[in-house]
Formats: C-alpha cells, structure tokens, sequence
C-alpha cells in the first residue's frame, strides 16, 4: 500500500511525533512518504522514511487567501508526481491546519484529517489572540466540513458530533501509537546530563496551553529537595517565568532532547498542567516506562488514560493548589503504573492496522 502522510513541519512537537512512529510502523509492509509544507526538522527521521518538503522555507502563509490557489496548485503537483513514481496512493493522513487547508480545497483522493486537538479549546484560545487569528482558526475547521476526520481520543470525536461547526463525512477515534518496546529501549539509555537528584518532569512546548504558570504555582509549595525539569522549546522564556515563582534555582532546562523517555524514566513523577490537549502523548510515555503521573482533568484525553485508580492524580484545571496536593500524594504513595489499561490499546502495530482499514 502506498501511504502520504502531510504536515505542517517536522520541528519539535507532539503532533509531529505521533506521524513519525505511525510511518516507522507502517514502513515495515508499506510505501510510506512524509510530506512536511515547511522545510524545518527537528526531529531525527528514520533512514528508511521517505520525508519530502513542499515549499523551502517555514511555510507559515501559505494557506493565506492570496497564496492559497498557488499552494494548492504545487500540492496536486507533487501527489501527480509522486503517483507517477509509485502508482496508487491509497492513503492520505493530513496533520495540522495548514496541511488541512490546502488538502481540503484539492482534488487529492483518499485524505482523512487527523484531529490532534480540542476543537472548541483551540478556538477559545485563539479568541484571545484577537478577531483576525480566530477567523482564520474557524474556517480553517469548516474547511473539514464533509470530510473524512480521525480523533485522537473519543472526547474529541464526541466533541466534534456535539457541536454543529464542522460536519464530517465519516468520524472515528483511533489513539495514538506507540512503539512500547523502542521506548523502554530508549528510557534504559545512559545520558550522564540527568541528575542524580531527585525531579519532577515536565515535556511540552513553552504555550499558554501547557499553562507552565500553574506548574510553577504547584511545584513552589513542593519540598525544596525536588527539582523541576523541563523538556521544552523556550529555556530563557522559562527561567523568566519561573523567577516570578522564585523556583529558578530549581529548574533544569536541557533543551529539545531526541530522546526524552531516559529523562522521564528517572523522574520522581511526570506532571501535566495544561488547559486542553488531545491525546497527550507524555502521560502515556510516563506510563509506558513506569513513572508515575499527575494530569489536569482537561480536554481531552486524561481521562481516557489515568483510569481505574490512576484517575486520583486526575486535578481540576486552573487549579495549583490540587495539583500541588495530587503530586505530594503521588511522591507518598508511588503507584505502579505499568499496567495501565491504555497501553493495550495504543501498540504501533494495532494503531497502523486501524489507519490502514481507512483504505477499505
């Protein structure tokens, strides 16, 4: 089978993240090619994936209403070509916005639109930026109406069928995958920069989203011995913040790592304080190597995961003061997280099987 995976860049970020193991699984019985709108990677691809870029620069306008008509035009260019070299292409993922746009408005076949956020959070979010971004934001999701959409967790399917913004063709929930065993290959890995001391983990990008404020709040009424790492995208913009919670002495700011699973794994407790995600990918990385977790309750995905006991570490959003509690009880009481029910359900070669029955 011939598979096009499209997205708006390969620079750092979970979205980009969950497509890289999606084609390293699919590449072992299919013909699978990565197509990034940006020439911008970050993240080390794999010899054998096939990873082509449209355009030579970030690619940040190109969906913008005086461009779009060319990009979209370049688009169908590649898929001809492309379909020249390798026959059929039977499957085409579209990730992120922009890709969206412009696969929405083409004449490609066989595309469904993976749907890695809250609809609804994504849209409050970008309110606050000002009426010119929430625009955009909005019809860049009606542009998905009679489409083929793939959720990332079913409360974001649910969402999407509640709400009356964008009618799809066909919904379904497929969670992300994970290679299990390459990730607890990867955790068991020396790196000599992690502290022997003891810390809490934090991996997401420096966004309002990940509310990193909060974080801050909660970890500042922790115990002085703990430290706070932070896997992220912006080391001088977090040590500015953390400064205003007089926790800078204790962070640890290593930067965008290849390989976070060590990291994790050493962790006391992963935390997670965002106000929405999808599917976040680090709580069930956390649990995959054995390290116990703390979420906010957000849209969407937490709940799906931490079940069963582990919904105790599940906090309200917004809220430092119960996450600060909820971390203190997990430090206490250190569950075994291991067989979490998630991780039945997220395996690569299970999740590769239900995006290639799309297909059918």
């Amino acid at each position: 089978m011939n598979v096009v995976i499209v997205i708006d860049s390969l620079a750092g970020g979970g979205a980009e993240k969950v497509m890289l193991t999606l084609a390293q699984q699919l590449i072992k019985e299919h013909c699978v090619t990565i197509l990034s709108l940006a020439d911008n990677f970050e993240y080390a691809i794999p010899e054998q994936i096939k990873v082509e870029s449209l355009f030579t620069d970030r690619a940040s306008k190109v969906d913008r209403f005086w461009k779009i008509n060319k990009s979209v035009a370049k688009l169908e260019a590649w898929f001809s070509n492309k379909q020249q070299d390798i026959g059929a292409i039977d499957l085409v993922l579209s990730n992120l916005d922009r890709s969206n746009n412009l696969l929405a408005k083409s004449a490609v076949k066989n595309v469904h639109f993976v749907m890695h956020n809250s609809v609804n959070a994504e849209l409050a979010r970008q309110k606050k930026l000002g009426p010119f971004s929430y625009r955009y934001l909005k019809k860049s999701k009606q542009n998905l109406n009679g489409k083929s959409l793939v959720c990332v967790s079913k409360g974001v399917e649910q969402e999407i069928n509640q709400g009356d913004l964008i009618t799809p063709s066909a919904i379904t929930t497929i969670y992300n995958p994970f290679d299990l065993a390459d990730i607890k290959r990867q955790s068991n890995e020396v790196n000599t920069a992690i502290p022997q001391s003891p810390y809490l983990i934090h991996v997401g990008r420096l966004a309002k989203q990940k509310r990193h404020d909060i974080l801050f709040a909660a970890f500042a009424k922790l115990d002085k011995k703990y430290k706070l790492v932070l896997l992220c995208n912006k080391p001088v913009k977090a040590f500015k913040l953390a400064k205003e919670y007089g926790i800078e002495e204790q962070l640890i700011v290593p930067g965008f790592e290849q390989n976070p699973y060590n990291w994790i794994k050493h962790a006391q407790a992963l935390v997670l304080s965002s106000d929405f995600e999808g599917l976040p990918t680090v709580l069930i990385e956390a649990l995959a190597v054995g390290t116990p977790v703390v979420s906010t309750n957000c849209t969407f995905g937490p709940s799906e995961i931490l079940t069963g006991e582990l919904a105790n570490y599940l906090v309200p959003v917004g809220n430092s003061e119960e996450l600060s509690a909820q971390i203190k009880q997990v430090l206490a009481n250190k569950p075994n997280v291991e067989n979490a029910e998630i991780l039945q359900k997220v395996n690569a070669e299970l999740v590769a099987q239900q995006y290639l029955a799309l297909s059918c």
